[in-house]
C-alpha cells in the first residue's frame, strides 16, 4: 500500500512536471511572437519618423502624396514632441478624446467627441514607459517620437495568460467533478460493503451466544470468569456488527461523559494487548459532548490499535481528556511512545489504504476520520510527532455542558 501512493505522488510530480512545460512552451513561443511584432512595430516607428522629416525639409510637393502614403500606413499609436516636451502631432489615438469641436464650448453636447488633455498626457507617460523614443533632427533643434505597442501586440501578450487560465479553470472544474463522483462511487461502495458485513456477522454471533447458554447449562459454568470473558468478546461482536450497520445512516447522539466511554474502553482493550504495554487515562471527568458509543469506541480502538503498533517492545499509551482556553471544545489526546510519524505523513496517515504494515489494509485511520469528521462533527489530526519518541493524535469535539450555559 505504501509503494501505491509513492507511485501516485510520483505520477503527480510527473504530470505537474509536464504541465509546467506546456505552460513555459506556450509563454515562450507566444513572447517569441510578440517580440517579432515588436521589432516590426518599431520599424513602422522608425519609417513614420522618417516621413515626418521629409514632409517637414521635402521641396518637392509632388513626392508629398508618396510620403503621405507611406506615413500613414503605420498603425502604431505615437505622439510627437518638441525638444521642450510639447506635443506637436499625433496619430492613432482615440478620436473621441483628441477632437477639438468647431462650437462654443458652452453649448457643446456633453457626449460628444471633446479635446482631452490629461488623455495625452496619460498616453505619453505610457509609451515613454514602454519604448525608448526616436529621434529626428530637424534644421532648428530636434523632435522625440513616442510610440506604443499596438492592440495586437497587447492582446498577445496577455493571451497566453488568458488562455493558461481558462485550461486551468476547466482542468480544476473536471477534476472537482471526477474527484466527487469517484468519491460518491466509494462511498456506495463502503456502505454496501459495511451493511453486508453487518448482515453477515448477525448469524454466526446468534449461534454463539445460543452456544454459551448451553454450555453454562451442560457445565454449570455460570460464574466461571472464562465464560464471563467469552460473553464479552461476543458483545463486542454484536457492538461490531452495529457499528458496521451504522455505516452510511446518520446515527443518534447522545450526551455522554467522555471521560467514562474512554475509559470503559481502555479497561476492556488493554487486557487483550501485551504486558509490555502500560495504559494511563487522566484528565477532566465532567466533560460532555454528543457521541454514539457504538462509532465511538471504533475510534478509540483504532487509535489504540494504531498506538500498539507503533510500539516496538515496553512502551506506553496515554489518553488525555481535557478542554481549550474558551471552553466550548472536548479535546482527546491520545499519545504513544512509538516509532513516530514523519511531519510530511501526517495527512496521508488518514487516507485510504496509506499502512506501513505488511499485512495491514490501511482503513483505520481513514474510517476513524470518517467517523469523527462526518458523524461526530468533530476533527482528529495528528497533533506532533517525532521519530523515534512518538506520536500524539488529537480529536476534538463540542463540550455541549459549555453550549448550554451560553
Amino acid at each position: 500500500m505504501l509503494n501505491t501512493y509513492e507511485n501516485k505522488r510520483l505520477w503527480k510530480y510527473i504530470l505537474l512536471a509536464f504541465a509546467l512545460i506546456i505552460a513555459s512552451g506556450s509563454l515562450f513561443y507566444t513572447n517569441y511572437l510578440a517580440r517579432n511584432i515588436a521589432r516590426s512595430e518599431r520599424t513602422r516607428a522608425q519609417v513614420w519618423a522618417m516621413s515626418m522629416k521629409q514632409v517637414i525639409s521635402a521641396d518637392d510637393n509632388d513626392f508629398l502624396p508618396y510620403i503621405f502614403a507611406v506615413r500613414d500606413s503605420s498603425i502604431v499609436p505615437a505622439i510627437v514632441t518638441d525638444e521642450k516636451g510639447d506635443i506637436q502631432t499625433f496619430k492613432g489615438l482615440d478620436t473621441t478624446k483628441t477632437y477639438i469641436p468647431p462650437i462654443p464650448e458652452a453649448v457643446k453636447d456633453l457626449n460628444a467627441p471633446h479635446y482631452d488633455p490629461g488623455y495625452f498626457k496619460d498616453e505619453l507617460e505610457t509609451m515613454k514607459a514602454q519604448h525608448a523614443p526616436i529621434k529626428i533632427m530637424l534644421p532648428r533643434g530636434y523632435w522625440l517620437i513616442y510610440y506604443k505597442d499596438s492592440d495586437l501586440l497587447t492582446q498577445l501578450k496577455i493571451f497566453p495568460y488568458v488562455q493558461l487560465s481558462v485550461i486551468a479553470a476547466f482542468l480544476l472544474l473536471a477534476y472537482t467533478s471526477f474527484n466527487s463522483s469517484r468519491k460518491s462511487e466509494q462511498n456506495q461502495v463502503w456502505v454496501g460493503l459495511a451493511k453486508e458485513t453487518a448482515h453477515q456477522l448477525g448469524t454466526p454471533i446468534s449461534s454463539l451466544m445460543a452456544w454459551i447458554e448451553l454450555i453454562k447449562d451442560k457445565f454449570n459454568a455460570e460464574d466461571d470468569p472464562l465464560m464471563a470473558e467469552m460473553e464479552n468478546d461476543v458483545k463486542r461482536l454484536e457492538i461490531v456488527a452495529d457499528r458496521f450497520s451504522k455505516i452510511g445512516s446518520k446515527p443518534k447522539l447522545e450526551e455522554h461523559s467522555v471521560f467514562d466511554v474512554v475509559e470503559d474502553f481502555v479497561n476492556y482493550f488493554k487486557v487483550r494487548v501485551s504486558n509490555n504495554i502500560s495504559f494511563e487515562i487522566n484528565g477532566d471527568r465532567d466533560l460532555v459532548a454528543g457521541l454514539n458509543t457504538p462509532l465511538f469506541d471504533w475510534v478509540i480502538e483504532n487509535l489504540l490499535k494504531n498506538a500498539v503498533n507503533a510500539i516496538e517492545g515496553k512502551g506506553n499509551i496515554t489518553v488525555h481528556i481535557g478542554t481549550n482556553k474558551t471552553k466550548d471544545k472536548v479535546i482527546i489526546d491520545v499519545i504513544d511512545t512509538g516509532k513516530g510519524i514523519p511531519r510530511s505523513k501526517f495527512i496521508t496517515v488518514f487516507q485510504p489504504g496509506y499502512t506501513t504494515r505488511k499485512r495491514g489494509w490501511g482503513l483505520g485511520l481513514s474510517l476513524t476520520k470518517r467517523i469523527v469528521e462526518n458523524y461526530h462533527n468533530g476533527q482528529i489530526f495528528v497533533r506532533d510527532s517525532e521519530l523515534g519518541k512518538g506520536t500524539t493524535f488529537r480529536i476534538i469535539l463540542k463540550n455541549i455542558r459549555y453550549n448550554e450555559q451560553t
